[in-house]
């Protein structure tokens, strides 16, 4: 987005009266993000990019839902949103994210569970945001389509809809509110506390699906799932907890592998961190092993 048209939009809703500096930061086909620094304060804006529908994304219900994260410190404080136009501002977050080491060390495992108790004890705002591994399967698969993308292998598709059928059959839990992209860069450590970055992907569903996204994107083995597991639920887990964990963690590689197709598809070079990332999910979507129940 032009320097310009940032200053226009954000002139009156940026708190001040000085000249607005403007930083790039990202800039991707769901959306571009900017630091903004006025009368010394810095701040983040987010403008949804070209194909943010195609990912089905939605702001104003991202709104509502950091309107209550930010009163709790779990996300930054949202300043303004305008979901018509399709940006918001939000305080600037001061921090760095941990390493891959940092994730699966024991301290950090235990403070990663109590974050994930918070964000799920989240209010969900009305009407809900309701999705589950089926509704992002159809959602990209059927961007796919349109875009002429090349459909996945079936065995692997075969794989997922088996995983959901048995995920289907499990006891239902209570839906909560969640983060649904939980990986090192949306993650920043600062002064002893986490905050958590772009919401856009959140939702409300099974809350073990983001302790699987967080595993899965950490490339966790089974001690640091076991870990994390044992203290977001305050106890050991039950085999069931084990199945529920695992299923959701080979529903949501393979979400991830969906989407990942659909970036590329999309994109007009580049994409090479994302094609890598797509070649490891594949190989281990093809490991049943990796998914059993230990």
């Amino acid at each position: 987005m032009p320097p310009r048209d940032i200053e226009r939009l954000c002139d009156a809703v940026v708190p001040g009266s000085g000249a607005i500096e403007i930083h790039p930061l990202a800039k991707g086909l769901t959306g571009e993000t900017y630091r903004l620094v006025r009368d010394g304060t810095a701040y983040t804006f987010k403008a949804a990019g070209p194909h943010a529908a195609e990912f089905a994304l939605d702001m104003a219900w991202e709104e509502r839902l950091l309107e209550h994260a930010g009163g709790l410190s779990l996300s930054p404080a949202l300043v303004y949103c305008d979901a018509t136009r399709g940006f918001m501002v939000s305080r600037w977050v001061e921090g760095c994210p941990w390493s891959p080491e940092e994730a699966t060390s024991s301290v950090n495992i235990i403070k990663m569970a109590a974050l994930l108790r918070r964000v799920h004890a989240l209010q969900i705002p009305q009407p809900p945001r309701s999705m589950n591994p089926l509704s992002w399967v159809q959602v990209y698969g059927a961007a796919l389509s349109r875009r002429g993308g090349a459909a996945l292998d079936t065995t692997l598709r075969a794989a997922a809809e088996s995983r959901f059928d048995e995920f289907n059959r499990l006891p239902a839990a209570a839906g909560a509110v969640c983060h649904s992209d939980l990986h090192g860069l949306n993650l920043l450590s600062r002064d002893g506390s986490l905050v958590l970055l772009d919401w856009e992907y959140a939702h409300v569903s099974d809350p073990f699906w983001d302790l699987a996204g967080w595993a899965a994107n950490n490339d966790f083995e089974a001690p640091a799932q076991g870990a994390l597991l044992t203290h977001y639920l305050g106890g050991i887990p039950a085999p069931s907890d084990w199945r529920r964990l695992r299923l959701l963690m080979g529903l949501y590689d393979y979400v991830c592998l969906l989407w990942s197709a659909l970036y590329l598809c999309l994109c007009r070079g580049g994409g090479e961190g994302i094609a890598r990332r797509a070649t490891q999910l594949d190989a281990r979507l093809r490991l049943p092993a990796h998914y059993a129940v230990p």
